[in-house]
């Protein structure tokens, strides 16, 4: 049998009582006053039975309490079973997940678990759950995300380069105008909601596919939007269709929300209704046209996806006049909430913060 561990001095029994009660790892209470009762003289078995455990494990404390004091007897997480994965590679698997997809050699357009755990088969030869497989892409930082629509014809500088002239631009605006007139920031676009609404994701039971209802029909109406995001304000009216006359209110509408005395610069896409010469611009309003096919510069884009999620999506239509009240039901729910027009619609690179 061997030879009982001599359990180091620097320590009394009373200062391991003390530790003790300042612990709040029961675990490590259990230790400690086990330790106690041996440097206060007692048997191995019992400071065994004040911990509840055998002379082995009491041994295994009594090692670790001489290698780190108190702090040795704390309570440590289990090592488990060792991760299927090592760090070469979680590395080809972020690396592949960046890359995306290839459809012609991978059959997919978007990586799910399933698919990546194949992946992960192919190369590695390691077959991984794709529950498994979720905690380490969780692990990594990688989210499922709703991703931002690009125009497949969008130059690759036009967003970076509308960020460095557009403050220019505005400043120009503001020296074109009496001095001290006050400066609204405004964005506009429009949206098309009709019966066939959009299908968004709801909670349901793993395992399940949940249903919603989806109308076949194809009536629709238009809300033309705008946002002034630092002042938390909104404009919008609702109309039949796209062109020069509904634009035409649509400023009109603005023009009737900007503070007295002060412009508007509204920032819109260059939609040919945007542009007309048959456009009336009202004289409080100058309007500052973004670059081509950049939508995600434009955070009404955001407005319109946050309503469509909440309030537009997942229902029937009954009639074209039931498509117009609810869309005015959520324009109207929207301006009674200028903190999430400020949340959603506030650009940092446009507003110099």
């Amino acid at each position: 049998m061997a030879a009982s561990l001599v359990v180091r001095s620097d320590y009394s029994g009373s200062d391991l009582r003390a530790f003790a009660r300042r612990s709040d790892d029961a675990q490590q209470v259990r230790r400690l006053l086990a330790m106690a009762s041996i440097l206060d003289g007692g048997r191995r078995s019992d400071a065994a039975k004040i911990g509840g455990v055998t002379l082995q494990i009491v041994r295994d404390w009594v090692i670790r309490f001489n290698a780190e004091g108190p702090d040795g007897l704390k309570s440590r997480k289990a090592p488990g079973k060792p991760s299927i994965l090592g760090d070469e590679q979680r590395r080809a698997l972020a690396a592949q997940v960046e890359a995306g997809p290839i459809p012609s050699a991978h059959g997919v357009v978007r990586w799910r678990l399933v698919d990546l755990a194949q992946w992960v088969w192919d190369e590695f030869g390691l077959s991984i759950s794709p529950q498994s497989l979720s905690r380490e892409m969780r692990a990594l930082g990688y989210r499922k995300l709703s991703a931002r629509p690009r125009h497949n014809s969008q130059k690759t500088d036009d967003i970076a380069d509308f960020k460095k002239t557009s403050p220019p631009g505005l400043a120009s605006i503001t020296a074109s105008l009496p001095q001290g007139t006050p400066v609204e920031l405004w964005w506009q676009d429009e949206a098309r909601i009709g019966q066939q609404t959009k299908l968004t994701r709801r909670w349901a039971k793993r395992g399940t596919r949940p249903c919603a209802p989806r109308d076949q029909r194809r009536s629709s109406a238009w809300i033309f939007g705008a946002i002034c995001p630092l002042e938390g304000k909104a404009a919008g009216i609702v109309m039949p269709a796209c062109n020069s006359e509904a634009m035409t209110m649509h400023l009109e509408e603005i023009a009737f929300h900007v503070a007295p005395g002060a412009h508007a610069v509204v920032i819109l896409d260059q939609a040919g209704w945007h542009g007309s010469a048959e456009l009336v611009i009202p004289p409080n309003i100058t309007l500052m046209p973004l670059p081509p096919r950049c939508p995600e510069l434009n955070p009404v884009e955001n407005i319109w996806q946050f309503m469509r999620d909440n309030w537009l999506s997942n229902r029937i239509f009954k009639s074209y006049d039931d498509i117009v009240d609810h869309c005015c039901f959520a324009w109207n729910k929207l301006v009674d909430q200028p903190w999430r027009i400020m949340s959603i619609g506030i650009r940092k690179w446009a507003h110099g913060f």
